[in-house]
């Protein structure tokens, strides 16, 4: 057990029970505890698995290749449409983990299975996303941002389209860009410090 986590745990105002009993059926199954963006992580040999983390409506274990694995009862959650490989499984009490304590454990057994074996998700390119007009117009109108941003990683160059993409108002979609064009110079993504 990690005592940061420990600190993290008694700090939180909700969840605190859900995420108690979540923590020893996890460490059951043998991984390590580390806290990372935040939230309790566990992994398996330097490899992330499972994430506990908690909303305002329900508290969840997040697996990161969840959508590696088999879901025989149907309770794993794809948060939205853009998520491509992690999968939560969410909870509102107590009583629905203690419920179904030996399904968690075979879920987080079969991630480990999934890490062992080295499977990795396929992610969709970055060019399968939508780059909106007025980001492509920056970049065609200045050439070392265009540079930045293929430098960026996959992932971010993605958190970014993603972002630009959602509002509906092209004022919108501007202001955002505008707002993002200095961290996306200096090599950061949309949620780095």
């Amino acid at each position: 057990m990690n005592p940061q986590i420990d600190i993290i745990l008694s700090k939180t105002k909700k969840w605190q029970e859900e995420f108690k009993k979540l923590r020893m059926i996890i460490l059951d199954c043998e991984l390590t505890e580390e806290l990372k963006w935040g939230w309790p992580c566990y992994m398996f040999q330097g490899k992330n698995i499972v994430l506990m983390h908690g909303f305002k409506e329900y508290c969840a274990l997040l697996f990161f290749k969840g959508a590696l694995l088999k879901d025989p009862k149907g309770i794993l959650i794809q948060q939205t449409q853009n998520v491509q490989a992690a999968r939560q499984i969410r909870f509102t009490n107590v009583q629905e983990i203690v419920k179904i304590k030996s399904v968690l454990k075979a879920y987080i057994n079969e991630a480990i299975k999934v890490e062992k074996s080295g499977l990795k998700v396929t992610l969709k390119p970055t060019a399968a996303f939508t780059m909106p007009e007025e980001f492509k117009n920056k970049l065609d109108k200045i050439p070392a941002l265009k540079k930045a941003f293929e430098a960026l990683t996959p992932g971010r160059q993605r958190a970014y389209l993603l972002y630009f993409s959602a509002p509906k108002q092209c004022q919108t979609r501007e202001a955002r860009v505008e707002k993002c064009m200095q961290p996306i110079r200096d090599g950061k993504g949309l949620n780095d410090e």
